[in-house]
C-alpha cells in the first residue's frame, strides 16, 4: 500500500498516515522517502508499526522541526532552485505557502542519475510542500522505540547528505551508503528493495 502524503502539515500529513496505519489488520513497515522520513517519525508509533525504513530522508528529534534539523548544515543546491506559491487557506485571510522545485532546475537537483526523459515528466509533474511543513516540530520520533534503517543518498543534491547521516546516527540505525541522487529508488530499486527486505527480517 502506498498511501498518498497530503503534504500540508507535518502533524496532519502523520497523523492521516497514522489513520491509514490503524486500519490494517497485521504488521506495517513503514518506508518514508525525503519529507516521509519526518512523516513516519511521528506516525510510526502506531502499535503494529513494526519497524521504519529512511530513504534519502529527514529522521527527527521528537520536538524538532526540517527547518532546525536541516540548519545544523551547510545548504544543498535545492535551497536556490526553489520556488513558491501562494494558496488560500480555509478559516483564514492570509495564504499558504507551496514550495516547488523549478521545473529546469528538477532533473539536476533531484534526479541526476533518472533517465532524462523520465526526470522531465517528474519534474512537471511534481507535488508541492506547504512551507509550514518546515516549521512544525515532530511530536514524537518512533526510532526510539522501533528499530530503524536507512539508506544514505551519497551524491544527494536536495538533502545535503550529512543531514541524513546525523540523523540516522542519533537514531542509531542500520545505515548503507549508496551512489545515488535523491530518487535513490529509482535509480538504484535493487539495492533499496535489498534494505526494505532486511528490515522485514530484522523486525
Amino acid at each position: 500500500m502506498v498511501p498518498a502524503v497530503p503534504n500540508r502539515s507535518l502533524i496532519g500529513d502523520a497523523a492521516y498516515i497514522a489513520s491509514v496505519i490503524a486500519q490494517i489488520d497485521g504488521p506495517v513497515i513503514l518506508v518514508g522517502h525525503s519529507y516521509g522520513g519526518a512523516v513516519i517519525t511521528v506516525a510510526g508509533i502506531e502499535d503494529n508499526v513494526r519497524a521504519l525504513v529512511y530513504l534519502s530522508a529527514y529522521a527527527l528529534e521528537e520536538g524538532e522541526s526540517l527547518g532546525e534539523l536541516q540548519g545544523r548544515f551547510p545548504d544543498s543546491p535545492l535551497a536556490a532552485g526553489l520556488v513558491y506559491k501562494t494558496f488560500p487557506v480555509d478559516g483564514s485571510d492570509q495564504p499558504g505557502t507551496d514550495v516547488y522545485v523549478d521545473v529546469a532546475k528538477f532533473p539536476g537537483i533531484f534526479a541526476a542519475d533518472v533517465d532524462p526523459d523520465l526526470a522531465k515528466v517528474l519534474a512537471v509533474g511534481q507535488r508541492p510542500l506547504a512551507g509550514v511543513a518546515f516549521t512544525e516540530k515532530a511530536t514524537a520520533a518512533a526510532w526510539k522505540t522501533k528499530p530503524a534503517w536507512g539508506s544514505v543518498a551519497i551524491n544527494d543534491h536536495t538533502i545535503n547528505p550529512d543531514v541524513e547521516r546525523f540523523g540516522y546516527q542519533r537514531a542509531g540505525m542500520t545505515t548503507i551508503e549508496i551512489e545515488s541522487s535523491h530518487l535513490v529508488m529509482l535509480s538504484h530499486p535493487k539495492e533499496v528493495t535489498d534494505l526494505i527486505r532486511t528490515a522485514i527480517a530484522g523486525s
